[in-house]
Parts: structure tokens; C-alpha cells; sequence
């Protein structure tokens, strides 16, 4: 796997500010420090930030929040990129945007959106190229702007099937971190039947559940926790009983040999090792 230059900070979903349970009302994460995390990795305060909240309904009040949330951090140079079409992702503007970025930070909503609007696209491959050539340069997404990061990527699937086959529908996503299957909001929406199917789909990926108001630094193939909760990881690689393939949808399933790992705040995984670091008892939270 050839080392990527740049920094993804995929985010497991929003905090509410207390106002109202609603995407209008929502400042993503800004309590716990992980928005602080973004700003920080991009540069600072004066690193110019592109907001695309493409993946939102109701994208006009997503990127307000957004400008508020990074004004309240002291950020000077925030820039709402409303792309709501394939056509919108070719404009010169737009390009330019993404060319003068130092973050592109993704709102939640639906992932599908984000690929089927800008997947393939020229601000696609710009992304891309910088965030494998260009030290310091930040892609940062919540929830589906999470999701989108992976190249197999989860659209959608009832959490409330019980490990079903065909519960899970995939995708494709942006492929910025192709060995990652993430999934978001992942504790509160009961999402691991979902994740695990995922994961028997594609045994070689390893699966990233991320709790809400938590995140991931992921540098230099080493993924670092950020935030309050805890990221869950799904290892298939050994998995020894894994009929996925040959069952029909609607079949209950089972796997046996799945390795899972629990971690938290400044815990950390290898995407190419495979292997888990975790905090000693006695550091400081970074």
C-alpha cells in the first residue's frame, strides 16, 4: 500500500447542540474538540476551508452552521461549496475552490449524493491527487461524509435486521482509503449486523464502526482516535465459517473468526499491519 501524503478525518456522526433534534440545528462535534482536531491538522485558523454539504437536504442551513461552528473557533477563510449536480463539480469555481483548499470538509446526509454528484468528476480527482501528494492537505467528513471515503462503501441497510442477507446495500465511494469500510453513527443506531455484512461482502477490508463525537486521524496509514466514544474495529481476515457468497438474500447468517477490536480516545490502528496500539493508562488524552 503506497503511503498517502494528506490526513482523512472521518467523524461517526453530530453532536446535538441542545436546540433541537434536527440536521438545521446541528454544530457537528464542536463540543468535543474534534472540529478543533480538523482546524488544527489543516493548518490553523487561517487555512482555508471548503465546506460541501452536498450530502445534506437542506444544504443552504448545513453550511451556515458549518461558518458558524468555524467562526467560533476563530477560522477566517470558510467557503460554502453548494455543489448540487455533476454539473456543479465541473465549474471552473468549483475547481478552483478545491485547488486553494487546505480542508474539504463533507457534511452528513445521504453518502450516495456525494458519489453520485461528485464521483468521477474533475474536483474528484483534485481531491484525490492532494490528498496523495500534498503534506498538510485535509479531507474531513461526518457520518456520510465518512462513509464516502471508502471505496466499497455502505449506501444503506436496516439496522434492525438480524444479520440478514441483503440487509446491507454497497456502493461505490470516493476510494481515498480503499482498505476501510466505515460506518458511522454506529453505537446509538445499532448498526453492527449491518457493518458485519459488510465485512463478509469483502473479508479483506476491515471494517470501521465509529461511535457518534468520535472520529479517526488517519496519517500515514496509522488511524488515531479522536473524540468522547469509541471506534469499533471488524478484522474478517481469518474469518472461518463465511457463506455470504452462497447464501440467498433473506438468509439468516453466521460467521465465526471475526476479530473485533475496541478503542478509544488516542487508541490506534495500522491499516497495513493490522495491529492495535493502545494508550497506556497513564498518558494524557491528545
Amino acid at each position: 500500500m503506497l503511503t498517502n501524503k494528506g490526513t482523512l478525518i472521518p467523524i461517526g456522526g453530530n453532536e446535538d447542540k441542545g436546540i433541537e433534534d434536527n440536521e438545521q440545528y446541528t454544530l457537528e462535534f464542536i463540543d468535543d474538540g474534534i472540529l478543533f482536531h480538523v482546524v488544527r491538522e489543516a493548518g490553523g485558523t487561517d487555512a482555508n476551508i471548503v465546506v460541501i454539504p452536498t450530502a445534506s437536504s437542506i444544504p443552504v442551513e448545513v453550511g451556515e452552521n458549518y461558518l458558524e461552528a468555524f467562526s467560533t473557533l476563530g477560522c477566517k477563510n470558510v467557503t460554502v461549496l453548494d455543489i448540487r449536480s455533476k454539473e456543479d463539480s465541473e465549474k471552473q469555481a468549483s475547481i478552483n475552490l478545491i485547488k486553494a483548499a487546505n480542508c474539504i470538509m463533507f457534511s452528513g446526509g445521504d453518502q450516495s449524493k456525494i458519489t453520485n454528484k461528485i464521483g468521477g468528476t474533475e474536483i474528484h480527482d483534485i481531491i484525490k491527487y492532494r490528498y496523495k501528494n500534498e503534506k498538510g492537505f485535509v479531507v474531513a467528513g461526518t457520518s456520510a461524509g465518512a462513509m464516502m471515503m471508502s471505496q466499497e462503501m455502505i449506501a444503506g441497510g436496516s439496522a434492525t435486521e438480524s444479520f440478514i442477507k441483503g440487509a446491507v446495500k454497497m456502493y461505490k465511494g470516493l476510494g481515498l482509503v480503499p482498505g476501510l469500510i466505515i460506518d458511522t453513527h454506529f453505537i446509538k443506531r445499532g448498526r453492527f449486523g449491518r457493518i458485519s455484512e459488510a465485512v463478509a461482502q469483502f473479508p479483506q477490508l476491515i471494517g470501521i464502526g465509529l461511535a457518534e463525537d468520535t472520529g479517526m486521524i488517519i496519517k500515514n496509514k496509522r488511524c488515531r482516535v479522536i473524540g468522547s466514544g469509541m471506534v469499533i474495529i471488524f478484522d474478517g481476515r481469518r474469518l472461518k465459517h463465511n457463506r455470504h457468497k452462497i447464501l440467498t438474500e433473506g438468509t439468516p447468517m453466521s460467521l465465526t473468526g471475526m476479530r473485533t477490536h475496541i478503542l478509544s480516545n488516542s487508541d490506534s490502528f495500522h491499516i497495513e499491519k493490522k495491529k492495535v496500539k493502545i494508550l497506556p493508562i497513564e498518558a494524557p488524552f491528545i
